[in-house]
């Protein structure tokens, strides 16, 4: 795509019930570590044609692999309010990447049209229900990454790949 809203692939083609999927959960080594979280099913959707990979970290121009990161002093939310910031293992302040990272993937969602996302459980980015507290111990607490919180701010609903069973599934499948 480029910035002047004209999606390349021609006039044509109408894009409909597209749904933006973590790539690492399509099979490709966007993880953090460089590896992939492959959900077999997700596949499915990507095969007919209703979904596209997105990493928001990769995005924002973080490489792969990466130092891992953690939202330190809160969630998704109160990056996209500069009351957290998000930091890597090492210490690295990686907050505008994550930033520029949702930015991107909300762009692709309107321009699609899309109207959900199945994002990766607990990551700072896509996490939906849950992610790491910050410490970098594995710990938990509730929340959202920094992209689910963007789309979801922009009227977007965001799916874990735990939230999947057969009906979701099936009912994404025949949107």
């Amino acid at each position: 795509m480029n910035r002047k809203g004209k999606i390349p692939f021609g006039p044509q083609l109408e894009v409909s019930a597209v749904l933006l999927v973590s790539a690492c959960l399509l099979g490709l080594h966007t993880c953090y570590d460089g590896g992939t979280r492959c959900h077999r099913d997700l596949l499915e959707l990507f095969q007919q044609g209703k979904a596209i990979p997105v990493c928001p970290e990769q995005l924002g121009g973080l490489p792969t692999p990466r130092p891992p990161a953690e939202i330190k002093g809160g969630t998704g939310c109160d990056v996209l309010a500069g009351k957290a910031r998000v930091v890597s293992v090492q210490g690295d302040d990686f907050t505008e990447q994550f930033l520029r990272g949702a930015e991107e993937v909300v762009y692709l969602a309107q321009k699609l049209r899309t109207p959900a996302a199945i994002l990766k459980a607990r990551s700072p980015s896509c996490g939906s229900k849950e992610i790491y507290d910050g410490s970098h111990s594995g710990r938990l607490r509730p929340g959202t990454g920094v992209a689910t919180a963007l789309l979801a701010k922009n009227g977007i609903t965001v799916y874990s790949e735990e939230d999947i069973d057969s009906v979701l599934l099936d009912q994404l499948l025949n949107m």
